[in-house]
């Protein structure tokens, strides 16, 4: 009976190894698993499958050999801490549902015994797939979601790579601030905002920095996400007709907004956008000219990638792998997919609370990754005090960086229907 209960014993020490990639215990395991949790299908697939291919790429550069590319994991293969073990990159669809997020959690880490997960990026799914991990405690890193409110809950598990609304929205108003001494008449802003996680937060964080900066908000409009038409909602804010339109959207809601600000023949001085929907590709191409002159805040560009070496070797990857430019969405899938294998490979272990105190002594400096941050290190709440935001503006069908002033490779277009002349 003692020989058949170790015999068991050992089938199910076994089992629980090689869900985790299999160990020797001597700092080698077969493969580390890792989950990627975004909406592949639904409204959001288009940015979705963008983030997707950031974090496969991120994975591809891991597991392969790139002598040339100064990152961290990018010369020779796999994670030398575990034995040069590679990284698989299982995913899951959350449809843009929060409920389906927290279930593809239970599902990723119960079933698939993965080592940590990264997503959401909508705020909203995020919210809740994050709660399921922290109670399972795994690691749980998000690369885009940009609600304060995340990094606020007490969290033990959730680590944030990006910058918060928060960051953003003191990026945009020192834009207004520099566009106010140029000479631009910047006297009321207006906010027009999903009705979700996301846009209600954000609304919250606009009005809180635009009165510290001393710009009253004359309207603030919040639309249902899923609504057909948004001209009801966009004649409230020609109504109070304020200087800079701060929007916060997905894709399908700001391409509405869009034509629909183009059917009223209506245009605010200045729109300035949260990413999302107009960092989307789907935008541009979607709306041709009329996407011209819309701005938005970004935690990357290709123009800066121009700037740094491994950036543009990066980029270069990007587009030979997809056929596509990469993107703010696909840079910053990337960054959180190498961060978190450089704490696992700091860590050489799978176990979860090795890989979060990796986590929390992680120091990555800014000219070791490709974004224009000054690195990557968390706080007490998980957030990276490192990130940072620039502005950009949609001109002749391209991004161009307007803001800051070291960073920007073209003056802006101010009113922003100048774009589109």
């Amino acid at each position: 009976m003692r020989k058949i209960t170790s015999i068991a014993a050992a089938v199910v020490l076994a089992a629980a190894l090689a869900g985790c990639g299999g160990s020797d215990g001597a700092g080698a395991t077969d493969e580390v698993k890792l989950a990627g949790l975004w909406p592949l299908s639904g409204p959001n697939a288009t940015q979705g499958t963008d983030v997707l291919h950031g974090a496969e790429l991120a994975v591809e550069i891991i597991n392969n050999d790139h002598p040339g590319l100064d990152l961290p994991l990018g010369p020779g293969k796999g994670l030398p801490g575990l034995g040069g073990a590679p990284v698989k990159l299982i995913t899951g669809d959350t449809q843009g549902k929060p409920e389906v997020g927290a279930g593809e959690v239970d599902r990723l880490v119960t079933g698939e015994k993965v080592a940590a997960v990264i997503g959401s990026y909508q705020s909203g799914v995020t919210l809740t797939a994050s709660q399921r991990a922290e109670r399972l405690g795994v690691p749980f890193v998000n690369e885009a979601s940009s609600s304060v409110a995340l990094t606020e809950r007490g969290f033990k598990w959730f680590f944030r790579t990006g910058p918060t609304d928060e960051t953003f929205a003191r990026s945009m108003f020192d834009y207004l601030k520099a566009r106010q001494a140029a000479g631009a008449q910047v006297r009321s802003v207006g906010v027009f905002h999903s009705n979700d996680q996301f846009g209600n937060d954000g609304a919250g964080v606009t009005e809180k920095v635009a009165a510290e900066a001393g710009l009253p908000v004359t309207v603030n409009v919040g639309f249902d996400p899923t609504a057909a038409d948004l001209g009801s909602q966009v004649a409230q804010v020609r109504s109070k007709s304020p200087d800079v339109l701060f929007v916060l959207a997905y894709t399908d809601a700001a391409i509405k907004l869009m034509k629909t600000l183009d059917q009223l023949n209506y245009y605010p001085p200045a729109l300035l956008a949260y990413g999302t929907g107009f960092a989307d590709p789907a935008f541009a191409t979607g709306l041709g000219a009329l996407a011209n002159g819309a701005s938005t805040r970004a935690a990357w560009s290709g123009e800066i990638a121009e700037k740094r070496p491994a950036a543009k070797t990066v980029a270069d990857l990007f587009q030979q792998r997809y056929g596509a430019p990469m993107t703010e969405n696909s840079a910053r899938a990337f960054t959180a997919v190498l961060a978190l294998a450089q704490a696992i490979d700091t860590a050489k272990s799978v176990e979860p609370a090795k890989i979060r105190d990796a986590l929390r002594g992680l120091d990555i400096p800014g000219e070791k990754t490709i974004m224009p941050w000054t690195g990557i290190t968390f706080d007490d709440k998980g957030q990276n005090t490192g990130a940072a935001g620039v502005v950009e503006q949609m001109i002749e069908g391209k991004y161009r960086v307007v803001f800051p002033a070291d960073l920007s490779s073209v003056a802006p277009i101010w009113p922003m229907n100048r774009a589109q002349q």
